[in-house]
């Protein structure tokens, strides 16, 4: 690149990022992942920066205008990757223009998202009501104030008491009701007169639903009049650049910058919605949302710092209601905002939407309801007590800290089978696109069929005496070859190694050690489990038979076991419709019992003796704590939430 640019700094660089085009301007010594982040590009960051998932991997154009390959790279990229000037975007600093690529497997691609859920019935009361009202103007005679003469006449027709007008509404109230020639409809929120508007349209009454997941957001139109869903949609969130798992999100910096992005990406969804449907943002009176503790806590402005901080405290327990334009969402500025109640610092506002949904409050039989994702959220009981305990299962079913792990995005294996005899390996891709990587449902079913293959035994470790050109050594660590390159989209192998292996049995670990505590606290065995209900889209896509051979579920029969898909959503929705659900809401986050794992004295053997396939007591076969030791794969107990 010859000479500066118009309107360029001396002290600026341009960066061009392709196959995307984009260029942007950054400070000298910028790192590449944060230009990327300026300019939208999407490119995995799993980590948020700090070097250790290995995801962001670009190549430079022009080395010499970035840094050296750094020690941090070296112990991450192989030999061929450097040769081939692949970088690590974090580690990557920029001190001349240079033009990047973001290789296809950098990118989250068109991720597959589920927002559907169970549809649970409940009584329609929407909080929001609608009144039309034909009012006499002021006279000498009757010279009452604006304000009193629309609160007199809607305590007349609808029966509320303690009346007041919004104080937005205020300011217009007087013209909008002589412009209106005194006939109107009143808008309410509970007892407060939200907004007047023109005409007799008292049907059309809209809310939206949100759930804001750490990896998507999901928003659902909801028609009030009759409770259904008028339109769906959902994206990633957009605070996914800032951080893929909720603790490098509460330790950001720039806390306002993931408030800002997640609440432009619910009016992206919105947007969408209301070009589908024709309805107007002024007709949509409410918006309840639900999200885990930190993805509420960040949502509405408030400090999450000590959620990650022992003993994990929220802020705020209640649901909390907001105007809508002081989160700058764009439905009716006088209208409402909910924010659905948290139960702890890490089983958040989403808990209690599934619960909501499925009403294992209300039932005499035991209900195990498990909500699989970086933070695994586990519910236990029935109407007599429920119990929940956050599990710290980590970013791997996303494909952190896995070679060829990802999300599931077009070109996922999300289903593998190994036949026995040969080792050959038949998959499944998302969009049956070639293959680029493994996501978590692949990962689960990989585990499983190298334990029936006997590739691995029930430690997780690779068979030393298997000789099969799909098993090998690279560097002291075995692999097993999944794609060969010849079939690969990235025309590079996809491989499956100790490493990987192990990470999948911690996460796994970690799940069954909530479950197994549970058990323990409320002293009942896993027959006494009626039905296991499996939430988020996560779940909907795992096999439950290999879930359950390698110990993510417990062993029940199979037909207990029962996906709900987006549950959280549904609990959002049922709330939006009914003012009932909203205090049931409540109920359930002060009803519901939080279980602290690690105070747990067993909490260490516990996830120790889960740390075999699908789980086994070490006091009674203390030989396989050997395996375990012998192998290098004897795992050291993480502390309880990191």
């Amino acid at each position: 690149m010859e000479g500066i640019e118009v309107g360029r700094k001396m002290s600026e660089v341009t960066i061009i990022f392709q196959p995307d085009g984009k260029r942007v301007q950054v400070e000298q010594e910028s790192s590449v992942l944060s230009a990327a982040l300026k300019a939208g590009i999407d490119l995995i960051s799993i980590c948020s920066g700090k070097g250790s998932c290995g995801k962001c991997k670009v190549i430079v154009d022009e080395v010499a205008a970035v840094n050296a390959v750094t020690l941090e790279e070296l112990e991450i990229l192989t030999p061929e990757e450097v040769d081939k000037s692949v970088r690590l975007a974090c580690f990557t600093r920029v001190s001349s223009d240079v033009t990047i690529k973001v290789p296809e497997y950098s990118r989250t691609g068109k991720q597959r998202f589920q927002i559907e859920g169970i549809e649970t019935p409940v009584h329609l009361d929407p909080t929001v009501k609608k009144y039309y009202l034909e009012l006499e103007a002021p006279t000498l005679e009757d010279p009452r104030c604006d304000a009193d003469r629309v609160i007199n006449a809607v305590q007349n027709v609808g029966n509320v008491t303690d009346l007041f007008v919004n104080l937005n509404l205020l300011k217009t109230l007087a013209r909008k009701l002589r412009e209106n020639d005194w006939k109107f409809i009143a808008i309410l929120w509970k007892n407060e007169i939200i907004d007047i508007e023109p005409g007799d349209r008292t049907s059309r009454l809209f809310g939206y639903a949100v759930d804001i997941g750490t990896t998507k957001l999901a928003g659902y139109l909801i028609d009030l009049s009759s409770g259904r869903v008028a339109a769906a949609d959902s994206l990633m969130n957009p605070q996914v650049p800032y951080g893929e798992d909720i603790i490098s999100r509460l330790n950001h910096p720039e806390q306002n910058k993931l408030q800002q992005a997640v609440c432009e990406g619910i009016n992206q969804i919105l947007e969408m919605l209301l070009e589908r449907t024709g309805v107007k943002s002024q007709e949509i009176y409410e918006m309840t949302a639900v999200g885990n503790t930190v993805m509420h806590h960040l949502f509405l402005g408030i400090d999450p710092l000590y959620l990650g901080r022992a003993p994990y405290p929220p802020v705020v327990r209640n649901s909390i209601a907001v105007p809508a334009s002081d989160l700058k969402i764009n439905i009716n500025p006088n209208g409402k905002i909910l924010v659905l109640p948290t139960i702890a610092g890490f089983v958040g506002a989403d808990t209690v939407g599934v619960i909501l949904a499925m009403e294992i409050h209300k039932k005499d039989e035991l209900s195990l309801v498990v909500d699989i994702g970086t933070n695994t959220e586990i519910v236990l009981g029935n109407k007599e007590q429920l119990t929940a305990v956050s599990c710290a299962s980590g970013p791997a079913f996303e494909g952190a800290h896995i070679k060829f792990g990802m999300r599931a995005a077009s070109g996922a294996i999300e289903k593998i089978v190994i036949v026995p005899e040969t080792l050959d390996v038949i998959v499944q891709t998302i969009d049956s696109k070639p293959p680029v990587g493994i996501c978590g449902s692949g990962m689960i079913d990989l585990v499983a069929e190298m334990l029936k293959a006997g590739i691995i035994g029930v430690g997780g470790i690779f068979k030393r005496d298997l000789d099969n050109p799909r098993i090998r050594e690279v560097e002291n660590v075995k692999e097993f070859v999944v794609v060969p390159a010849s079939e690969s989209g990235t025309q590079a192998e996809i491989t499956f190694s100790q490493k990987d292996v192990s990470q999948i049995i911690l996460a796994k670990a970690a799940i069954h050690t909530g479950i197994k505590l549970l058990f323990k606290r409320q002293n009942i065995k896993k027959e006494d489990v009626a039905v296991l209900f499996v939430a988020g889209a996560f779940g909907s896509h795992i096999n439950k038979e290999s879930a359950r051979m390698i110990g993510i579920f417990p062993e029940i029969d199979l037909d207990k076991i029962v996906f709900v898909g987006n549950a959280a959503g549904t609990g959002a929705r049922m709330c939006l419709v009914s003012e009932s659900e909203k205090v049931l809401a409540e109920e359930m986050s002060k009803f519901t019992q939080y279980l602290e794992l690690g105070i747990d004295p067993d909490f260490q053997k516990v996830f120790l003796n889960s740390n075999i396939i699908p789980y086994a007591d070490l006091d009674e076969f203390p030989e396989m704590s050997q395996v375990l030791k012998d192998a290098g794969n004897y795992p050291e107990v993480p502390p309880p939430k990191f």
